[in-house]
């Protein structure tokens, strides 16, 4: 409804708009017209004075038709465009009625008369009649009968040109009525609309909101109505079948979670009394590994003393008891790399941090182990002498890089050399260990430093795995890092195992 009324607005207003458009077209043309004849009033003023004087001064019809002619010429060009204009006006009137149109056609019939009479005068005065008192008495003939003619079709045009403008007006006033008729009938459309429409479904949505909120809160029990099936009943419809199932789920939950309590109730005593034994068993590791040091260190002391003496006192046999003191040692390592495998675990360890020169520290590494260097029949190049000031646990450091120099007696003898480099990057001072035997495969590389992982050279048997795990962890810990390249980049076999320390502030 809203719609059509809209439409009828717009009909009204356009059909208003052309009528007025007509009416101001119609009233500019009478103007136009107006204009014509005052423009003709002016020639023809201008033709009797022109006549009179030639009449006056006697001059010969040649010398009279001279002056004359562009006088009736142009007289003659005014009388064609009004009977133009006329018959345009004529055919616009049809737009305005019959009446319009009538009136139109009289005003026709009085320029034609003006026009007979000036044609009768123009004649007169361009032939050769000499005669005075002839020529003078058309002159006022044309004079007398022409004024009223004209006076008559302006006030005509003026006429018609009022009644147009006060058509204007009554149709504006029109137009303003059935404007005001239009906004009335649809501030009525409006309030039916809203009280009839809108605000019954507001309030249907209000109860939807309330019971969304009863919802949001848990609570479950509502009951909407559901007597209408447009779309705000459908929903009405499935909101009290989603708070049935919002409600059957929530018990199905609050059981499920009673029960998952009890569950809960009962794993959880059962991880306490788990983590009880647990705590009882690592209490007996530590204490285990605390006796088997003790235990084993002793005798460990005795064969390697005894080892000594004998490869002292009897040469013949230097090389049996070189045998048992190298195993003896080799044990001994084993036994320290469970200790601080278990120490590292129980927290127990501690690491100090100090300033310590990198350089002192991996020489000292490389002199404790010159024994064992010779022993392999290997050699031991670097590290530079440059000082290279870091942060941490000096004695740990000596043992890992310790550490890596035996793995690298143990799997790269072949090799026959150990290079050590040392140099800073990226804030760290860094020890390079290079050795230059089979190196390790690719798809072994990143699970080098797992515990109780071992490669797979012929000296994999030698050891529990848990010498690199440990360093990895010592070095980590210090807030370093421990990284393996094999082959190194300048080399086919090999492997580069560098460890960086922070460096020391300024």
């Amino acid at each position: 409804m809203l719609g059509l009324v809209a439409l009828i607005a717009a009909a009204i207003t356009v059909a208003g708009m052309e009528r007025v458009a007509d009416r101001l077209d119609a009233a500019l043309a009478a103007g136009h017209r107006i204009d014509r004849y005052s423009v003709l009033s002016t020639q023809v003023s201008s033709f009797l004075v022109v006549a009179s004087e030639a009449l006056q001064s006697g001059i010969s019809p040649a010398d009279r038709r001279g002056r004359l002619a562009s006088l009736t010429e142009s007289i003659g060009t005014t009388f064609e465009r009004l009977r133009a204009d006329h018959a345009q006006a004529v055919a616009d009137a049809d737009r305005l009625g019959l009446d319009e149109q009538s009136r139109r056609a009289t005003q026709s019939l009085g320029i034609a008369r003006m026009e007979a009479l000036f044609a009768s005068t123009r004649d007169a005065l361009l032939s050769d009649v000499t005669g005075h008192e002839r020529l003078q008495g058309h002159i006022d003939t044309f004079a007398i009968g022409f004024d009223p003619l004209l006076n008559g079709v302006i006030t005509g045009e003026l006429r018609v040109r009022n009644e147009v403008l006060h058509g204007i007006t009554v149709l504006r006033q029109r137009l303003t009525y059935v404007a005001m008729g239009v906004s009335v009938a649809t501030l009525l459309l409006l309030a039916l609309f809203y009280l009839g429409l809108v605000r019954p479904q507001f309030r249907r949505l209000d109860q939807l909101q309330t019971a969304a909120r009863q919802i949001g809160r848990g609570a479950f029990d509502i009951a909407l109505p559901e007597d209408r099936q447009d779309e705000i009943g459908q929903l009405f419809t499935e909101t009290n079948r989603m708070a049935g199932a919002l409600a059957t789920s929530r018990a199905e939950v609050q059981d499920d979670w009673a029960r998952l309590n009890d569950t809960i109730a009962e794993r959880t005593e059962e991880l306490r009394a788990a983590n009880d034994a647990l705590a009882r068993t690592d209490e007996n590791r530590r204490r285990f590994f605390a006796d088997i040091s003790h235990e084993l260190r002793t005798p460990l002391t005795v064969i390697l003393m005894e080892a000594q003496i004998g490869r002292k006192a009897a040469p013949g046999a230097g090389t049996a008891f070189a045998t048992i003191e190298n195993r003896a040692l080799r044990l001994n390592r084993r036994i320290d790399d469970l200790l601080r495998i278990a120490r590292s675990e129980s927290g127990q360890l501690e690491l100090a941090s100090a300033p310590f020169d990198l350089a002192v520290i991996a020489r000292e590494a490389a002199q404790n182990l010159d024994a064992e260097i010779k022993s392999a029949g290997m050699i031991l190049t670097g590290p530079p002498p440059a000082p290279v000031p870091v942060i941490g646990d000096a004695n740990w450091v000596r043992q890992v890089i310790g550490g890596l120099i035996q793995n690298a007696i143990r799997h790269a003898r072949d090799g026959g050399r150990i290079e050590l480099g040392l140099d800073r990057a990226a804030g760290m001072g860094r020890v390079d260990v290079t050795d230059h035997g089979p190196g390790i495969a690719a798809q072994e590389q990143q699970a080098i430093f797992e515990r109780f992982t071992q490669g797979r050279g012929g000296a994999a048997s030698e050891g529990f795995g848990i010498g690199l795990a440990f360093a990895k962890w010592v070095v980590e810990e210090q807030g370093g890092a421990i990284t393996l390249t094999s082959p190194p980049p300048d080399d086919e076999t090999g492997t580069k195992v560098t460890v960086g320390i922070p460096l020391a502030p300024d």
